[in-house]
């Protein structure tokens, strides 16, 4: 497995249509470690730990997201995988 770990700012209509449940719906169903969370400037930020091609396939579905969200732009800042994280959880 070519581990990864991403860390993504979500910027866009991304707080108040359950993006966060999602995220964290996603990545469950991909397999991937990490968690979700809002941030005070309107964007929704999140860590993503697993295979890289899997991460790179999230990424890619946190363009769609739920409906009522519109999603403008994704910055993806690569990490050196940790192995820390369990299971995908929401932040609060």
């Amino acid at each position: 497995m070519d581990a990864a770990r991403a860390h993504v700012f979500i910027d866009g209509r991304v707080q108040g249509v359950f993006y966060r449940a999602f995220t964290r719906e996603l990545a469950s169903s991909l397999g991937l470690t990490g968690w979700v969370r809002n941030v005070r400037d309107g964007r929704v930020e999140a860590v993503f730990e697993g295979e890289k091609k899997i991460i790179e396939q999230a990424i890619r579905d946190c363009y769609a997201g739920p409906p009522g969200a519109r999603v403008s732009h994704i910055e993806t800042q690569w990490e050196t995988y940790r192995g820390d994280e369990q299971g995908f959880s929401v932040r609060y």
